[in-house]
């Protein structure tokens, strides 16, 4: 990939969804494993650990993450109860949580957005490079106030090593990870190196992957157009001291990947309605100067990004700590075919948090904090649906916990204040939306946990849901916006049990959430071309719920079986029809096997069932059946090398999948049977 400007490229090269929880005995206890170590969840704000979290929450990090890492963070976290992807082709996955995607989960950077475009559209990428990330959380319930209201279906923040926090002891510590698969021709790696001295510490980091078009299954040729180039740099300088640190951090990330399934139709207004004619390019000619091996349709996508972060402990008296965060991003994306490019989008956000954790009062902990952020939106071509627009957002948050005894309480406040401009327009829309929460986890015996969370959350209209007009390749629709869209409110229940260590853990849990006013695209009939289906954003009251869940027991001293499983059900409601790619039941199991103190094997399969329950306009989608295998080796030099080397078979069947989540799964299917070799060294 050829870029003028980049400053480092050089540098780099979780139901059981049913069983029978018993109350603890001397049976369970005698024998058992070790506990597992705490994890601590660092967009809690107040460093709960997962054991103590009032919702169901997951953190990936390590050996773990590595082997589960694959190219988009949908991907990697799909197959954790209750989480699936919403699939656009191999370079574009958003994470689904509970049958809720897009503006309704908030993906963040170390605490602050990602500032780019992906909520905009289905086959917008997250701008997050997987493997420079140190641990992806994804947490629900209170918490999940501090960043926004519109979190309803939940928060996963994503953790990094940009900007250092500690001196190495020996003064340099560096990481190293390579991997390939055979399904792609994937070759990736990726390298970080932190050194410091005295009170300054500074970290180099970069990354490059390069995948071809996918095999399918039962189909000799490869998946057309469904290539994915992307590389990464970043470079962070930080001032430490006992207290605290603080720190800033540049980095760039600069990806082509192919845009499946893609068709222009060629619409213009005719009168007051949208005409979407035969295929055809609109737009003036231009010399893309561009020179790509591949003919498909494809995202040429850039983004420079800055990050400001610290935290002092000890601020002042009653304070505990003061963390700030800060984030400015320019992204910018062209879509292209042929040599034309069809569509420009740019997105310059900024962000800003400041977090103050204050010490007990009345027993009471808890973190008070604002946040402001700025989204300036343009698109300009062919499918510019949006005008461009101006997004300014300001809230004000409160956190508070309360350990009592085995009882641990925890409520959230958050109200929030937008304002969205229509440039070139006097037009000017201003929402706000007040946000609670409240939960509970009561330690009724060691090990174990039931937790139980409310909470009522407001989402105020994107400028998408509002403004659209226009064709929309993506999705296949002309979108209409609907400028008098009010908050979206919903009221979340849950409630759970989890044990985390013994030989016999689990984590199982109930959730409702009635959302008044959804805001969703309702069908509108066919555009006059036949071609695009005309859409209108509108609003009705509906209802998600669903079970999730794993329940795991150590059969022998090396040998582990995990059943895990989820189902969601999302409809309108009062008779209103399902709601459109809600995902399918899953359920299965996964065997974990040490083999000797370095190695463990693991077989895993799982069955996706026939989604039947379809929104208008929508078809079914097939049930398969999933089946891995993996063999790994960890080691320790005498050097102080870490060192992770593994092997991992997906789709060993070979069986045809389909994503119900996604826009393009009739068209498009998952890729065939793959094998994939990597390493991780740390020294």
């Amino acid at each position: 990939m050829e870029r003028s400007g980049q400053l480092l490229k050089g540098a780099i090269t979780l139901a059981g969804l049913a069983g029978l929880v018993a109350w603890p005995t001397p049976l369970l206890a005698a024998g058992e494993p070790a506990a597992l170590p705490d994890t601590v969840v660092r967009a809690s704000a107040l460093n709960s650990q997962v054991a103590d979290m009032s919702a169901a929450s997951v953190v990936l990090q390590g050996d773990e993450l590595a082997k589960r890492r694959a190219a988009t963070l949908g991907d990697t976290l799909s197959g954790l109860p209750g989480i699936h992807s919403s699939g656009f082709g191999p370079g574009v996955g958003r994470p689904v949580i509970r049958g809720l995607e897009g503006s309704r989960v908030k993906v963040l950077s170390d605490g602050v957005d990602v500032l780019d475009a992906s909520t905009s559209s289905p086959d917008h990428a997250i701008t997050s490079e997987m493997l420079l990330l140190e641990q992806v959380e994804v947490i629900k319930g209170p918490a999940t106030l501090m960043y926004g209201g519109g979190a309803i279906g939940g928060v996963v923040n994503l953790i990094d090593r940009r900007v250092p926090t500690y001196v190495p002891e020996r003064g340099v510590e560096a990481d190293l990870e390579l991997r390939g698969n055979s399904v792609a021709d994937e070759r990736a790696g990726a390298f970080g190196i932190t050194a410091g001295t005295g009170q300054f510490a500074l970290r180099l980091e970069g990354s490059k992957s390069d995948a071809d078009p996918y095999s399918i299954p039962g189909n000799p040729s490869k998946q057309e157009g469904a290539f994915n180039e992307s590389d990464a740099a970043g470079l962070g300088l930080s001032w430490i001291s006992d207290r605290g640190y603080l720190g800033i951090a540049y980095s760039e990330q600069n990806r082509e990947y192919g845009l499946l399934a893609h068709e222009h139709a060629d619409c213009h207004t005719h009168g007051p309605t949208w005409h979407c004619g035969g295929h055809g390019h609109g737009h003036d000619d231009h010399d893309h100067d561009h020179d790509h091996e591949h003919g498909a349709a494809f995202i040429d996508m850039q983004q420079q990004r800055w990050d400001l972060r610290g935290e002092y402990r000890d601020p002042f008296a009653g304070f505990e700590r003061v963390r700030l965060r800060m984030a400015h991003t320019d992204y910018q994306h062209e879509e292209i075919e042929g040599s034309e490019v069809g569509t420009r989008f740019d997105n310059q956000g900024s962000e800003a948090r400041l977090e103050l954790t204050h010490k007990p009062i009345a027993g009471w902990r808890g973190v008070i904090g604002g946040q402001t952020s700025r989204r300036d939106f343009s698109a300009l071509g062919e499918e510019a649906y949006v005008p461009a627009t101006l997004t300014a957002n300001h809230a004000l948050f409160l956190l508070e916990e309360l350990q009592l005894g085995d009882w641990r309480y925890e409520w959230g406040l958050r109200h929030e204040w937008q304002n969205i401009d229509v440039k070139r327009s006097a037009r000017d829309v201003s929402h706000r939306g007040t946000s609670l929460s409240a939960g509970t986890t009561w330690r009724f015996a060691p090990e174990y946990a039931l937790f139980a969370n409310l909470s009522r959350s407001q989402r105020l209209p994107t400028a998408e849901e509002l403004f659209a007009m226009g064709p929309h390749a993506a999705t296949r629709t002309v979108e209409l916006g609907n400028a008098n869209l009010k908050e979206e409110t919903g009221y979340n229940m849950e409630i759970g049990l989890r044990k985390l260590s013994g030989r016999l853990t689990y984590s199982l849990s109930a959730f409702r959430n009635q959302v008044d006013d959804f805001i969703y695209a309702a069908d509108a009939g066919y555009d006059p071309g036949g071609h695009y289906r005309v859409v209108e954003y509108q609003q009705d009251d509906a209802v998600l719920q669903g079970l999730e869940g794993s329940f795991g027991i150590q059969a022998t001293d090396s040998l582990k079986v995990t059943l895990f499983g989820d189902t969601v059900r999302g409809k309108l409601r009062d008779g209103g029809g399902d709601l459109p790619r809600i995902p399918a039941d899953r359920y299965g199991v996964r065997l974990e096997q040490r083999l000797t103190s370095h190695v463990d094997a693991e077989l895993e399969g799982y069955r996706v069932r026939r989604q039947s329950d379809i929104a208008d306009h929508e078809s079914e989608t097939g049930a398969y059946t999933m089946l891995t295998a993996g063999l790994s080796y960890q080691g320790h030099s005498q050097s102080g090398m870490n060192y992770l080397l593994y092997v991992r078979a997906n789709n060993l069947l070979d069986d045809k999948a389909r994503q119900h989540t996604s826009f393009i799964k009739d068209d498009v299917l998952l890729p065939g049977r793959n094998m994939t070799v990597g390493m991780r060294l740390s020294f």
